[in-house]
């Protein structure tokens, strides 16, 4: 007669059989909405429902023509790029031209759809803030990075109330400028100011505050992060803007930058690199493109020559 399984046997058997299925051998049947072990060939979960697209595509151009997305949100739209555009065309899917009731219809619906996204006051801020914002962005030719970042800045302002009894121009300038110092792209209120309506004393005033009441950790200023800038636009090859930054990296270590202005020792850096590679410029042309005066560009020159010792070949 066989003798009956001990509890002890009968509980070892039921660990065997209750050991889990390593990670590895768990395969997916998206056919049946399963995960199988492959190794016992438990099904672990069933009657999944699928998350992807209710169209197959067999080649990257298919997938792409059936994809339905919008665009990703960016803070630099007033509601975020949440909602939708009925399109000033007047045609259908089909392309066709509606007719003219319909046509009347739509000029109805974009008429409210346009109302409903603009509905409180910090709304109508936001919008007339970021169409300004992305105004200067074009004219000071800023990358998305510096853009989205102004717009973050601008709207903790908003919620913090300091945009209120000021003008959006000089707070979305300062937004600006602040951006640009922690992207480290080189930009000054000078040349921000030319192309807003806010003055430059009022940006300042505002970049004061928005650095106060957000606690921004501003870096400071690197005169080598005007350097590539103003090379390009002096049309100066490579080596000469490298001397440059050289001669910046060591005026910096012997603490000759502290309390100096960053674009006029960039531009007397770029002054001393044309000269030692024969490329010259006068002191004029690289003072009007660093936005500072001839005598600025001449006394730090003066300065970096003989604190450096630099060998200077005499001017033609």
């Amino acid at each position: 007669m066989s003798e009956k399984p001990s509890k002890e046997e009968g509980s070892k058997k039921e660990e065997k059989e209750s050991v889990p299925c390593p990670p590895e051998a768990i395969v997916f049947d998206p056919e049946r909405g399963e995960y199988i072990c492959s190794t016992t060939g438990e099904v672990l979960e069933e009657k999944l429902v699928n998350q992807g697209p209710e169209w197959r595509a067999f080649t990257p151009e298919e997938k792409e023509k059936r994809a339905r997305i919008g665009g990703p949100l960016s803070p630099t739209v007033h509601d975020r790029g949440l909602t939708t555009l009925i399109d000033w065309r007047d045609r259908d899917a089909s392309g066709k031209k509606l007719e003219p009731k319909k046509r009347l219809e739509f000029l109805r619906y974009r008429k409210w759809q346009i109302r409903s996204r603009i509905q409180s006051s910090i709304d109508r801020n936001l919008a007339q803030a970021m169409n300004e914002l992305n105004r200067i962005s074009n004219q000071l030719h800023l990358n998305r990075a510096v853009r989205e970042e102004a717009a973050i800045i601008y709207r903790k302002a908003v919620e913090k109330g300091l945009v209120r009894g000021r003008s959006i121009e000089s707070v979305v300038a300062a937004s600006v400028y602040v951006a640009c110092r922690l992207k480290k792209l080189p930009r000054t209120l000078d040349e921000i100011a030319q192309h807003t309506r806010a003055n430059r004393k009022e940006i300042a005033r505002c970049y004061r505050l928005l650095v106060k009441e957000l606690q921004i950790k501003v870096p400071i200023v690197d005169p080598i992060d005007y350097i590539p800038r103003m090379g390009s636009l002096l049309d100066l090859s490579g080596k000469t803007m490298n001397i440059a930054a050289k001669i910046v990296k060591v005026a910096k270590q012997k603490a000759l930058t502290a309390g100096k202005d960053p674009t006029g020792l960039a531009a007397a850096a770029i002054y001393i690199a044309t000269l030692l590679e024969n490329e010259r410029r006068t002191q004029k042309e690289i003072a009007n493109i660093a936005g500072v005066t001839e005598v600025t560009v001449r006394n730090r020159y003066k300065e970096l020559v003989s604190e450096l010792n630099l060998d200077i070949p005499e001017e033609e």
